[in-house]
């Protein structure tokens, strides 16, 4: 079994560097994404870094093809091996130069870099070590234990999802939520405040306090709305990113955003979210109501909560 999973392991790495490469290379948020990376700092300039993403990108697809195709010879995994050793490097200076950056690593996501962009790193340098040393094709493993490989690459491919660079979107996030429902959210201790507010408004027949169905709000303008108040103003050294993800909550609309608390080697990726009114916009009202709450990353622990 040991010899089949080495022979298919040139097959797993072409599946991580494929796609990351394509990402970078074709993707059109690259050019975005670039002028927030640590690698923009490094170089000093977001155009410069986002030339230097679509390289690695082609250099990730070559690597990908080259891992793949015949003839079988160690030179692509020894090239992704060195190249797995790059990327620990440049996420060490990442971590301790730009914590609050993001690495860039899949053209995807602005999130800051976690302890996964390190795992993925650590992937591609022992799977080139691995596919360089490996004694036979993979496709004449594959060939001759095609239930083993099967099951094999589907298993990598299960622990390579759960490295992915934006877990909370797929399937992290939904169960925070249910958490937070069952357990209470922590933007709900002025939920009570802000629905009395609410009557008040509509007592006075002002918009705002419509008891009824609110009107749709286009997501844009509640952060243009939310960008324009003074709870941004005082929490926005915190956020990193742009909105990662929104949903509306009995009235109010949550947006989450990425984000760094602390700094030097105290920084931890935290995520930040807003509860502003749904039915408020610029048209309506010019300093909402709006409750912060920033929680850890990774364990959804509260960090700090402000009015």
């Amino acid at each position: 079994m040991s010899a089949l999973v080495c022979a298919l392991v040139p097959l797993v790495l072409a599946g991580v560097l494929g796609p990351a490469g394509a990402g970078k290379l074709f993707g059109r948020g690259t050019a975005r994404q670039a002028p927030r990376t640590a690698l923009a700092r490094l170089l000093r300039d977001g155009g410069r870094a986002a030339l230097v993403l679509r390289a690695l990108g082609a250099v990730e697809l070559l690597l990908a093809a080259a891992l793949l195709a015949p003839p079988a010879t160690p030179l692509p995994g020894a090239a992704a091996a060195l190249l797995g050793a790059a990327f620990l490097g440049y996420l060490g200076y990442a971590r301790t130069a730009a914590p609050g950056s993001s690495c860039g690593c899949t053209a995807r996501q602005d999130a800051p870099l976690t302890w996964r962009a390190f795992a993925r790193a650590a992937v591609v340098l022992a799977g080139g070590v691995v596919a360089a040393l490996a004694q036979q094709p993979w496709w004449t493993a594959a060939a001759r234990r095609p239930a083993a490989a099967l099951c094999l690459v589907l298993a990598a491919a299960a622990v390579l999802k759960g490295l992915s660079a934006d877990p909370d979107r797929r399937w992290r996030m939904p169960l925070r939520r249910l958490r937070l429902r069952i357990a209470g959210h922590p933007l709900a201790a002025t939920g009570n405040r802000l629905a009395v507010t609410g009557n008040r408004l509509a007592a006075a027949g002002h918009p705002l306090g419509a008891t009824g169905t609110p009107a749709a709000v286009p997501v844009a303008a509640t952060v243009e709305l939310l960008e324009r108040s003074r709870a941004w103003q005082s929490a926005s050294r915190v956020v990193r990113s742009a909105l990662l993800d929104h949903w509306d909550d009995g009235g109010w609309r949550i947006l989450q955003f990425a984000g760094v608390h602390g700094g030097g080697t105290a920084a931890r990726p935290v995520l930040v979210l807003f509860a502003v009114d749904a039915a408020a916009s610029l048209d309506t009202v010019r300093e909402p109501a709006v409750r912060v709450s920033v929680i850890d990353a990774d364990s959804g622990a509260p960090v700090m909560a402000t009015a």
